[in-house]
């Protein structure tokens, strides 16, 4: 089996990465490039109680199950077909539905911790930050949490203040440095994924570094 090229996508809360990666799927190749999403591998929390789970520090990198995470991740880079977990954030526990992933040419991992672990970073050929002002983060969360999750607008700005903000800043803020392009999540995703793919194809057909940072203009 082929072994992928590896793009991470990192940056915080609904700064646009699931944006750029669905942009950037669909022109990397002729058909959709597979997209592993880090929200899949939050841990299943069916044993605790519903108020428990709602109180849960999400944006904590032991939140993830990152043990199955790099397992994957490592099966998927040595050409391995992987099933990973499809998570519920509606009720903070995985469903019984796995999504099966292909290691086809290229394969993009996002999430707030792409760049957190140098494990997951081991098998990533090209990473990419997501930079984006607050006021648009949480403008989007707002947004998506209510409409999508289920969730009250002062549960989410409460969920904002206490850790949503301060775990950024903490944790995935300082993961930009490990970014080989920063890109502004304002921007329209098309044109990011261009930019992301104009600097794939210098660092595979012209052998360009790599490990050199640029930022987008």
């Amino acid at each position: 089996m082929p072994r992928p090229y590896m793009i991470g996508i990192a940056g915080g809360s609904c700064a646009g990465k699931s944006e750029l990666a669905t942009a950037l799927s669909s022109c990397l190749s002729r058909t959709p490039t597979p997209i592993v999403s880090l929200d899949a591998y939050y841990r299943d929390l069916t044993g605790m109680s519903p108020s428990d789970r709602s109180r849960s520090n999400f944006d904590h990198p032991d939140a993830l199950d990152i043990d199955l995470l790099v397992l994957q991740l490592q099966a998927l880079a040595a050409g391995q077909s992987i099933e990973t977990p499809v998570y519920d954030f509606t009720t903070h526990a995985r469903s019984a539905e796995r999504r099966l992933v292909h290691p086809v040419e290229f394969v993009i991992i996002e999430g707030l911790f792409t760049l957190h672990w140098e494990q997951v970073r081991r098998p990533i050929r090209f990473a990419v930050f997501v930079d984006t002002n607050e006021d648009t983060c949480l403008a989007r969360r707002l947004r998506r949490d209510t409409q999508e999750r289920g969730r009250t607008r002062p549960s989410v700005l409460e969920q904002w203040r206490t850790t949503v903000r301060p775990m950024f800043e903490q944790w995935v803020s300082p993961t930009r440095q490990f970014a080989t392009l920063e890109v502004n999540g304002t921007e329209p995703p098309d044109r990011n994924a261009d930019l992301v793919l104009t600097h794939v194809n210098s660092t595979i057909y012209r052998g360009a570094d790599p490990g050199s940072r640029r930022r987008s203009p």
